[in-house]
């Protein structure tokens, strides 16, 4: 148990007082002049009366504490630890305990970094065992107490602001490490935000060179707090450059595994490529383009060809568009190509149409109406006419 440092000073002050009234008593207590020592009657012991109560002063506080709540109480009962005291001690750690059991136990969303989107089945289900986690909490301190601790405000550690470290690596880093780790984040903030204000009254745009430095910065700082495999989760789930290739491999279908060695091979290039983005000399120049070689020859190789050629995809706007409309249409996955192709000779035609020199501005808005009408029929007959409902009422 954990978490009792403030009240063991509180309590070792209140025994320290009481030692220190003892020995005074007997520093002060009248003594004899002479060497003689006149014993007074056996009848006179018998009536003398004392308020002090000497206690044993020799005992640790690893004597008192115990892993098992209710002889943890006996114990400080047994060494007259006033009610409240006891109260304030148990709620505190009890609090502490199942603080760390909310962010080592509970799978959240956020703890999936590989996936591109949460999965709100994930929510839910951290959602549910957050609460029976409270209940469970409330239902100890109830039994352990009685129904009368919930008279005080004893609350609830928040969950604290910043990035959640939670999860079976960060959830387990000390709070001492947690404190660390949340002062560097909100000092990279508020750097990243002066350089920022300061470019805003200058009229200036932020310099990519700039901001990865200020990046790397904290990196540094999080490295003198974290472990090497510490710092990796924290980068996976939080990181720049893992944001970029989630924002990238975005509907493809990425195991964790598979994230995290693309992220490792990558991570490395990725900083090489924004140190160099500003840079306009040749020899700079012709770096960054061989690292996005290099980087794209990696991705090539990690993903095999056919998921590739679907990443590659993926950077198209209009693919993505149109996975979204079969999403949204409750089609099979298999129209999703057949849809682009269709998607992508609409946006050609309307591209000619627009760039014609040869059409008035009425033949353009006539053109324009009747490919649009063509694409309405090319999907409705391609995804079928609920399915394309659907789509219809999800733009809604």
């Amino acid at each position: 148990m954990r978490g009792r440092m403030l009240l063991w000073v509180s309590l070792g002050l209140n025994v320290a007082l009481a030692a220190m009234f003892v020995s005074l008593s007997r520093l002060y207590a009248p003594k004899s002049e002479g060497p003689a020592v006149e014993h007074p009657p056996t009848e006179a012991l018998k009536t003398v009366r004392t308020n002090v109560v000497v206690r044993r002063q020799n005992f640790v506080w690893n004597q008192i504490e115990s892993d098992d709540y209710p002889t943890y109480i006996a114990n400080l009962r047994a060494i007259g630890c006033p009610e409240a005291t006891i109260r304030d001690i148990i709620v505190a750690d009890v609090n502490q305990d199942f603080s760390r059991r909310r962010a080592t136990e509970i799978i959240t969303a956020e703890q999936q970094w590989w996936r591109s989107e949460l999965d709100p089945d994930v929510t839910q289900a951290a959602t549910s065992k957050l609460k029976a986690l409270d209940d469970e909490r409330r239902a100890l301190l109830t039994k352990l107490l009685g129904p009368d601790w919930e008279s005080s405000y004893y609350p609830y550690p928040q969950l604290p602001s910043g990035n959640p470290l939670d999860g079976p690596i960060l959830g387990a880093l000390t709070p001492e490490a947690k404190h660390a780790v949340h002062e560097i984040e909100s000092r990279s903030m508020e750097r990243r935000q002066a350089y920022l204000d300061a470019l805003q009254r200058e009229g200036n745009q932020p310099d990519p060179a700039e901001l990865d430095r200020l990046r790397q910065q904290a990196r540094s700082e999080l490295a003198q707090v974290l472990s090497p495999e510490q710092i990796e989760e924290y980068l996976l789930r939080y990181s720049n450059n893992a944001n970029l290739l989630r924002n990238e491999l975005r509907g493809l279908d990425i195991s964790s595994e598979e994230f995290r060695s693309l992220f490792r091979s990558r991570d490395a290039i990725d900083q090489q490529i924004q140190a160099l983005a500003s840079a306009t000399d040749p020899a700079s120049v012709k770096r960054r383009q061989e690292l996005e070689s290099e980087r794209d020859a990696e991705l090539k190789q990690m993903l095999g060809k056919e998921r590739y050629q679907e990443y590659r995809l993926n950077q198209d706007p209009l693919f993505r568009d149109s996975r979204a409309l079969v999403q949204q249409s409750g089609a099979p996955l298999e129209k999703l190509l057949p849809v682009y192709e269709i998607n992508h000779a609409t946006e050609v035609e309307q591209q000619r149409i627009r760039t014609d020199a040869t059409l008035t501005p009425e033949q353009r808005i006539e053109a324009l109406q009747s490919v649009r009408a063509s694409h309405e029929i090319a999907l409705r007959r391609l995804l079928g006419a609920e399915a394309y409902q659907r789509y219809l009422e999800n733009q809604k």
